[in-house]
């Protein structure tokens, strides 16, 4: 698989169009860094890519645990196997990459316009591919663990945790370079239109996220041991789902790429992984049984088990919106849309519960918290979530969801900094450790809880930008003569120039425009249309000022062929760029809890530290 990927990569950037996918994505004029990337730029290329992915983690699979006794592996390992011979059976098929062409055309299309149109399209999609391909590992874990007999032990999470958790940060990574490439290629002014195929992304992080949650009530109470597995298995299927969507043709998505009836193969692969999983789980449930409990309603484990609930009813409500309408055009024949509306009024009310949920877990001990307990982990949060309401309330927030989600972000924000905090000053006390070196060595020992805390305010920081956008968001369209200007959310907006240019792939027609705050000119952005020879439509290319504060978005939407005026969309956007750093603190969150930190040495340690140190619940991520 690698000699064969790198011999693609290499007739893309030889020009090799005797081979059928350089013929149908390459071009001489092309740039070399969209030219490699043209390797998942369709079908054959992508299918070839993720094949080749896979055996890397195959071999790394069996390469890490060779020397592990037992059946477990030889049973992961032709699952992985299994899965590849798939892939494989699909490059050597309909997708075969390698087809020839005659006569040799001198020179080929190029890749899609959207997909040469922005750098973050050689990020986001190998981001993708390694979430996708690496949720085949706990799968496989999963599988092989319940064909060896081994699955009563849990022997399988503890191998295929780290797995699950860098599977997971590659596919949060890429579905936030995803809102971020259609926030600044696609030219609407947002990041989010739950689109199928972003729908396809999302769900299985969403089973992933829940796993990560309750394969902790498993490994403390011995609980949701056959609840994880149909998990793991339903994680699997949706990536699969995933690439049915976007390679069926199903879909009209600025996603899907391609139709034909490769999309048969995946529909039969999701059955037999479906099929499969369930023989294997009849015939392991007396070891699926679980003897634990948990331990009360005001206890970590509670929480735990409510979360995975709510994560499951807001993946049950993107897959009914997401295949209603392929289910309502196969048996009436109607064309039937499911929007944003539909999705919003679904999923907001979940989000804000899971933002809630997110500041009382870390707050609850694993045992029933008593009153006391109660009152000193919970009285600063609840104090963070007034402040937050009140100054949501103050800066203009009108929507109780709103107020709602500005109020239990900062309730979880509070919760989840207060255990630094805590834990911090502990380590200060018992060790007179200084403040820095206490929250080092945290992290450093306890890298699964606390790794799991920074996740949490990532997806806080993601949650109240996501929020302040759509809250509090400026947009106003206008023609405007040279000279001329508009008011966008304080903000004076004056066009200087109309120009054009010709690039070696490309001609772009493009604008100059002045941004002017109290008179005073404060930036200049350029908006512009790409015109590509293979495209019948201009690719807009918005212009972005980022700031901690908000960005200011400009689009350009049309031009006078004399140049003398252009209509600009202009939109002040609150805390968007938090959207992707908040993205970042999410995957620093789950790095913090893979990477193998040294643990410091063993101490001789009085009573009081020995208190401090056994009481580490495991991660909250």
């Amino acid at each position: 698989m690698t000699a064969a990927t790198f011999a693609m990569i290499f007739g893309l950037v030889a020009h090799d169009f005797s081979i059928e996918y350089v013929a149908q994505v390459g071009s001489r004029a092309t740039p070399l860094y969209y030219t490699v990337i043209s390797l998942w730029g369709a079908l054959e290329g992508s299918i070839l890519f993720w094949g080749w992915v896979l055996a890397l983690l195959t071999a790394l699979v069996v390469f890490w645990n060779r020397s592990r006794a037992g059946n477990l592996i030889p049973y992961t390992t032709s699952t992985l196997l299994g899965v590849g011979i798939f892939f494989q059976f699909l490059l050597v098929a309909p997708a075969f990459p390698f087809g020839a062409v005659f006569p040799v055309p001198p020179d080929g299309p190029g890749p899609n316009p959207l997909l040469q149109n922005h750098w973050l399209m050689g990020i986001h999609p190998p981001l993708l591919y390694l979430g996708y391909v690496g949720m085949t590992v706990p799968f496989a874990f999963a599988m092989g663990a319940m064909a060896s007999g081994e699955v009563g032990d849990g022997s399988w999470i503890r191998l295929s945790r780290r797995w699950t958790l860098g599977a997971w940060a590659f596919l949060t990574a890429a579905i936030i370079a995803g809102m971020w490439w259609s926030y600044e290629v696609l030219g609407w002014g947002g990041y989010w239109a739950w689109d199928p195929v972003e729908n396809a992304s999302f769900m299985p992080w969403l089973t992933a996220t829940a796993f990560l949650h309750s394969v902790m009530v498993q490994e403390r109470r011995g609980l949701l041991k056959l609840w994880n597995l149909n998990l793991v298995v339903a994680t699997f299927a949706l990536t699969i789902l995933g690439t049915f969507l976007t390679r069926s043709g199903v879909l009209s998505s600025v996603h899907a790429f391609t139709e034909g009836l490769i999309g048969y193969y995946f529909l039969v692969a999701i059955a037999i992984t479906l099929l499969a999983s369930f023989v294997l789980v009849a015939g392991n449930s007396e070891r699926l049984v679980s003897f634990g409990k948990l331990e009360g309603v005001a206890s970590r484990g509670t929480v735990f088990l409510f979360n995975n609930l709510l994560l499951t009813a807001f993946t049950f409500t993107v897959l009914v919106g997401t295949l209603f309408p392929l289910f309502a055009e196969a048996i009436r024949g109607e064309k039937v849309s499911v929007g944003e509306p539909f999705f919003n009024r679904m999923t907001i009310p979940i989000c804000a519960a899971l933002l809630f949920l997110m500041g009382v877990g870390p707050a609850l001990p694993w045992k029933e918290a008593d009153r006391a307990t109660l009152r000193r982990k919970l009285l600063p949060p609840l104090v963070g979530a007034v402040v937050g309401l009140l100054l949501s309330t103050f800066a203009g927030a009108r929507s109780p969801y709103a107020v709602l989600a500005f109020a239990f972000a900062a309730f979880a924000a509070v919760a989840n900094i207060g255990e630094f905090v805590e834990g911090a000053r502990a380590r200060m006390r018992m060790r007179g450790e200084s403040p820095v070196d206490a929250l080092g060595n945290l992290l450093a020992t306890n890298r699964r809880r606390y790794g799991g805390y920074v996740a949490h305010l990532g997806v806080v920081a993601v949650a109240v930008a996501i929020t302040a956008s759509a809250t509090f968001r400026a947009e106003h369209e206008a023609t405007l003569k040279k000279g001329e200007s508009m008011t966008v959310g304080g903000l004076e907006v004056r066009l200087e120039e109309v120009w054009g240019r010709e690039e070696p792939q490309r001609s772009v027609i493009g604008t100059t425009v002045a941004i002017l705050k109290g008179g005073k000119e404060i930036a200049r952005l350029d908006p512009r249309m790409n015109f590509y020879p293979t495209s019948q439509q201009p690719v807009p290319t918005p212009a972005v000022r980022s700031r901690p504060s908000g960005d200011i978005y400009m689009n350009l939407q049309a031009f006078a062929q004399d140049g003398t005026n252009a209509t600009l969309r202009v939109i002040v956007e609150p805390l968007v760029p938090w959207i992707w750093a908040g993205g970042m603190i999410i995957c620093l969150g789950a790095l913090i809890s893979i990477a193998p930190f040294r643990r410091q040495a063993p101490a001789v340690v009085t009573e009081p530290e020995a208190a401090l140190a056994a009481p580490t619940p495991v991660a909250a991520t």
